[in-house]
């Protein structure tokens, strides 16, 4: 029974966290709701008997989000992503698409034919979506994951051109900043 109140409560706030990620007017408030919306399902299918994959998806979440979060910061000319602004684009072309997709996967509900449940259930399957998602690939799961990692730090290394340093000097007291252009907010 606990369980079954979980979920309805887990479905609401991820639902809610859905709806604010369509409502909200700043693209960081939307970062924070669709993290929350998405550990949200994270724990509902920690609920339903698959914690190896809700702290999978919970995991991945955070970390996806803690990304766009950074870039956001870093590189739009929108501060910090707190500036209003809309989250719907193409809103007639977003609901036809979204109307023909629906509609394609109920028709596949109806269409595909679902296998019998003849063999029975494993008793850990916690274990077996482990070993399906991991067993074999491992070794290339740790090393793609520090080669994005290497990929993501150099990226940004090589995008940045000139750090604090070079506008600041070694001590960071050089005043006012040595910058190719002058410009800004009383600079």
């Amino acid at each position: 029974m606990t369980g079954v109140v979980l979920l309805w409560v887990l479905g609401v706030l991820a639902l809610a966290g859905g709806v604010l990620v369509f409502t909200l007017d700043s693209m960081a408030r939307v970062t924070f709701a669709l993290l929350g919306s998405l550990m949200c399902v994270g724990a509902v299918v920690t609920v339903l008997g698959l914690p190896y994959l809700g702290v999978v998806i919970v995991l991945m979440m955070v970390m996806e989000m803690v990304i766009m979060a950074v870039f956001m910061i870093a590189y739009m000319m929108n501060p910090a992503g707190l500036m209003p602004m809309s989250m719907l684009h193409n809103t007639r072309g977003a609901l036809v698409i979204s109307v023909a997709v629906f509609a394609a996967l109920v028709a596949g509900i109806f269409v595909v034919p679902w296998p019998d449940r003849s063999p029975p259930r494993p008793r850990d399957t916690t274990v077996q979506v482990g070993v399906s998602l991991m067993g074999e690939q491992m070794l290339t799961m740790v090393t793609l994951g520090f080669v994005l990692l290497a990929t993501m730090v150099g990226a940004t290394a090589l995008a940045t051109r000139r750090g604090r340093y070079d506008r600041l000097g070694d001590d960071l007291d050089q005043r006012p900043a040595k910058d190719p252009a002058v410009g800004g907010v009383g600079r």
